[in-house]
């Protein structure tokens, strides 16, 4: 990939400042692309801009907001693989599964637009009450203003356009905070959003530090929703300072499957290996936790191990490369330390656990304490947990004992017990017969408890990104 040049896009023209930051490729340090870090100032000048945008959003019919997300859609299909090279260059992330990010990322736009023709209230009946009688009344949905979307390094591009697109299908103007190390593909965003016709100041993109650029944004009075997903730490600090603004969170977790006795252990062993280390365990719904019944733990846990060792480590380019680095070297370093714990605790390596530069090599522990970091934090790296139970509410209550809620997964062939398990699973999402790694981009998505609050998928954010108007009208 040629090195960029990538300023920051506010009130439709290019930014630079004194600030240049060199993007790097995570696996081997090699520059990627320059940006240029914003500061206080600059998120004063994108959120005035998206301020003075907002009423033109707003006054834009539902089939011009759906219009310019549909030629946004066409144009990221057409530029698939410049914005898969990007994603790849900047997260680290292998080509392939950076490819299926560019053309989820599409998609999401795509459903985005359609959300626009299904803003709808609905009437209310006035008379059901005596005092009502004689009035008609109806609700509508109106957008909030500025969104300030604060986004993650893991899909720099589709978890943008989570919250992106439905903001300006719901007709707001955006401020985009990509994440400090993957600024890359946003700012590209930029550039397409105006090309297809979007009025300037509707999509603002400014790149810097989540502690100064961040908070500002979550601070300033005119910005009426912050969208985040990050760190539970920073999303209970994004809460606290957000005061009367709305707020979504989506915070990660520490995902767990069961494979109960009668499991189709093919399909078990080799989704819980492609949900455990695709993108190298950096997915918030990644499998961490895998419960499995005593009677066939020896069995499955043989497979996972040999399916294991069939993964390539590699370069992100390479297209034979299932697992590459971790987005940092101190990132890389937290998780071995994490695997050491657990070992120190009691737990055994199976496979891997070995560590250069920034990768890790595919990982899978067995017997890992509850205690240990490695099982009841998010690792968010490429390491698997396998544990046995003896009885389904015993796995359900190991699931369910977790500071996290984001989704669960469980393979058996036995319908009652799939639906036992998911009424009293505690989580956003309950996959049978799949891991929780397991996402569409037009279902609801989101957590409970550490994982976080409220909705993403286009009709579910369109939903926290508007407000109701209740009207009412007497003969």
């Amino acid at each position: 990939m040629t090195r960029l040049e990538l300023p920051m896009y506010i009130a439709g023209e290019f930014i630079k400042t004194d600030r240049a930051q060199t993007i790097e490729l995570p696996f081997d340090g090699s520059p990627v692309a320059t940006v240029y870090r914003g500061a206080k100032e600059h998120v004063a000048a994108a959120v005035e801009a998206a301020s003075k945008a907002a009423p033109v959003m707003r006054e834009m019919t539902r089939e011009e907001r759906s219009a310019i997300l549909r030629r946004v859609h066409q144009e990221m299909l057409e530029r698939r693989d410049a914005l898969a090279t990007a994603i790849s260059s900047e997260s680290g992330k292998p080509i392939r599964e950076a490819r299926i990010e560019a053309e989820r990322a599409a998609y999401t736009v795509l459903f985005s637009s359609e959300e626009a023709h299904r803003l709808v209230g609905e009437v209310v009946p006035m008379d059901s009450e005596q005092a009502g009688k004689g009035r008609w009344a109806m609700t509508v949905r109106e957008p909030l203003g500025v969104i300030a979307a604060i986004t993650p390094f893991n899909f720099p591009l589709n978890l943008a356009m989570h919250k992106i697109g439905p903001a300006l299908a719901a007709g707001n103007a955006v401020v985009h905070k990509p994440a400090s190390s993957t600024p890359v593909s946003g700012l590209m965003m930029a550039s397409i959003f105006t090309e297809c016709g979007l009025p300037k100041g509707g999509l603002n993109v400014i790149t810097g530090s989540g502690g100064e650029i961040g908070d500002a944004l979550v601070l300033h009075p005119d910005v009426a929703m912050v969208s985040f997903t990050g760190s539970p730490e920073v999303g209970v600090r994004i809460r606290g300072m957000a005061g009367l603004k709305r707020v979504s969170l989506e915070l990660g977790g520490n995902a767990a499957v069961i494979v109960d006795e009668d499991a189709n252990l093919d399909e078990a062993v080799a989704r819980c290996v492609a949900g455990g280390f695709a993108h190298s365990g950096q997915v918030c719904i990644s499998v961490q936790r895998i419960y499995v019944s005593g009677r066939i733990r020896s069995e499955f846990q043989d497979r996972i191990v040999a399916s294991t060792r069939k993964l390539v480590v590699g370069h992100p380019k390479e297209t034979s490369t299932d697992v590459s680095s971790l987005i940092t070297v101190p990132e890389a370093e937290r998780v071995e330390s994490w695997v050491r714990e657990a070992v120190d605790l009691g737990a055994r390596v199976l496979t891997g656990g070995s560590r250069n530069r920034a990768t890790i090599e595919p990982t899978v522990l067995a017997d890992v304490p509850e205690e240990a970091k490695a099982s009841n934090r998010e690792i968010f790296g490429p390491v698997i947990n396998v544990n046995s139970y003896e009885s389904l509410d015993e796995a359900i209550a190991l699931v369910n004992r977790s500071d996290y809620g984001l989704q669960a997964g469980i393979y058996t062939r036995d319908i009652g017990k799939a639906f036992h398990a998911a009424s009293k699973i505690h989580t956003g999402g309950v996959m049978i017969n799949e891991v929780p790694q397991f996402r569409v981009d037009q279902m609801p998505y989101g957590g409970v408890k550490l994982s976080g609050t409220g909705r993403e998928g286009p009709k579910y954010a369109v939903e926290e990104m508007t407000e109701p108007k209740l009207i009412v009208w007497k003969g």
